[in-house]
Parts: C-alpha cells; structure tokens; sequence
C-alpha cells in the first residue's frame, strides 16, 4: 500500500466528495488507464475500492470521487469525513473495467455516482477521435456530481444527461431506443447502482448485443433470488498440495482458506470487485457473483472466493493455488 495525504477535498454535488490524494513528498503515483480503481485502507482499518475519475494531467496525483450512501457499511461515512492533510493508505491501481479499444466506438451509460469510471475513458475516447455517446442518468444536476463541467468539456458535444426530476427538458432514458440505435457498431459500458447496470444490461441481451460488446461495473452487488438456507456443504481442493477441505454449508470458500493460511485476498465478500477471482482446474460451479460475464460462468475456469460455491453437495472444486 501506498501512503498518500489528501490534499484537497471538494464537494462535486449533493452527498459527493471529490478527494485529491498525492504523496507527502510530492512524487509520482503509478500510472493507470481508464477504469481503474485504487483500494483505499482508511484510517479505521477499513478497505474500499474507488473508481478513479479522471486520467492523471499530473502523475503526483489520483483523485476520487464518493457518494455518501444511507445505506453505508462504513466506507464512504468515513471518507467523508476525512480533511485536508489526514493520511490513509491506497494501492496501486487496478483495472477490471478497461477499454476493449481505444479506437472501437463506444456508448458509455452512467447511474449517478457510477459516472465516475466513465469519465476517464470519455476523455480517452476523446483524445483517440473515437466516436462515442455518454449518457448520464440522474435525480437531478444537484445530485449529478461533474454535471456542470461535463456540459462544458471538450466532448460536451457527446453528452446527454437524463434527469427524472426534470421531465419537461430532459427526463428519464429510454433506455431501448438508446441502445437500439448502437446494437451493430458499439461497445457498451454501463456503471451505477445494481438495479440500474441490470436492467441495462437486460434491454441490451433483448436487443441481441454480442456479450463481447457489454461491459459493467457493480458497485454493490444486486438482490439475487438466492435462499442461504439451501447452501450445502461441499469439497475445496488446492492443487499445488493436494489437500482437499470441507466447506460447510455456513461457510466461503475464502472463510475455509484463511482458516488453513492459505492466502487469497478478499475485499467486498459480495462477488463484485474480483479481488478474490481464483483460477479453476475443475469442479461445478454455482456461481453467485455478478463480476464475471455469462460467457467466463459458461466456461467455469474462474471463481470468486468470497461467494460462489459448488453446484451440489459433496462436489470438490479444484483451485490452481
């Protein structure tokens, strides 16, 4: 981890904090593409992942920028309340969420704070001359973090905003005609709260995107129609050692894991940010996480720790660990 200060802290709208973080002694920070995120250890020992919302124009610094969810585990209140000069603790950057190309037209789609990764790719796409749209869905401009300098960035042109508290200028999306405009030509990226990535998501397999053209990023995962009450107990096998340990039904694969030392990292324990992704040698899977693309569930070689388990009671999962 990389100890950085927070040298500026801005409020970008209602309930959004924009947090410049650089080092103490003023040097550069790695660099990253658009869609990458940091995972910040707060003071309270708290770790979180935060999409970094603009390309570096200077490399000594990452900025930030972050809702105070009602519903907050912790993280955010406590970003929130950190102040200009207060220390934490940021890893390098890590992109699940990249650009497929530089130079593929694209259709960018964000839910309220889920603009925050879109627009380091806008300025991307921007700077590569590729066409591109960006649509931005919010309550209102009060509660639309950036919405004034967007309307104002070198790729205004390319944004459309939809308010729904404002349905006689600009209102809700039509989220199925959007997208039937783009169905051959683009790659979709779509970001925001759960519901809102999956209904997007839905309209588009509708439509008969190509999954290789729909790329998302949960903040938090979505309600799914999972009863715990029917988890079962099943076998984890670790292939470097050979040795096979029982998951119970109350139990992750990743709980079993740390028990026996085995060390896989783990962040959200809700299958969305893919820090605990781990390679699969054999085994079905039943697959309770929304960071990977039906295509890689299909081909079951990959599986999240921290939720998914084994389809059926007694089956080992073979782990490449």
């Amino acid at each position: 981890m990389i100890e950085v200060v927070v040298l500026n802290k801005v409020d970008e709208a209602a309930a959004v904090v924009r947090l410049v973080l650089g080092k103490a002694n003023d040097t550069a920070l790695p660099s990253f593409e658009a869609g990458a995120h940091i995972d910040i250890r707060l003071p309270s020992g708290l770790v979180r992942q935060y999409s970094l919302c603009r390309l570096q124009s200077d490399p000594r610094y990452y900025e930030i920028a972050v809702l105070k969810d009602p519903q907050s585990r912790g993280g955010s209140t406590e970003v929130h309340a950190l102040t200009i000069g207060d220390v934490v603790h940021v890893s390098e950057p890590k992109n699940h969420f990249p650009l497929r190309s530089k130079e593929a037209k694209s259709l960018l789609i964000a839910g309220g704070i889920g603009v925050t990764p879109l627009l380091p790719m806008a300025q991307t796409l921007q700077c590569a001359g590729t066409p591109f749209e960006f649509h931005y869905c919010g309550k209102s401009p009060r509660t639309a973090a950036f919405s004034s300098i967007l309307k104002q960035a070198s790729f205004a042109d390319k944004m459309q905003f939809h308010f729904s508290s404002e349905p006689q200028t600009s209102g809700r999306m039509d989220i199925r005609s959007v997208l039937s405009q783009h169905v051959a030509d683009s790659d979709l990226y779509v970001c925001g709260p759960a519901e809102f990535i999956s209904s997007v998501l839905e309209y588009a397999q509708a439509l008969n995107w190509p999954e290789e053209k729909l790329h998302r990023e949960f903040f938090a995962a979505p309600a799914m129609d999972i009863d715990q009450g029917d988890n079962h107990a099943f076998q984890v096998k670790v292939a470097s050692t050979g040795q096979v340990f029982e998951v119970a039904a109350n139990q992750s694969i990743s709980d079993v894991l740390e028990e026996h030392a085995l060390f896989v990292p783990v962040s959200c324990c809700e299958g969305v940010c893919g820090t605990c992704l781990t390679d699969v040698i054999s085994g079905d899977i039943e697959h309770r996480d929304v960071f990977l693309s039906k295509q890689e569930k299909a081909e079951g070689k990959q599986i999240l720790t921290c939720c998914s388990r084994a389809k059926n009671a007694g089956d080992v999962i073979e782990l490449d660990l």
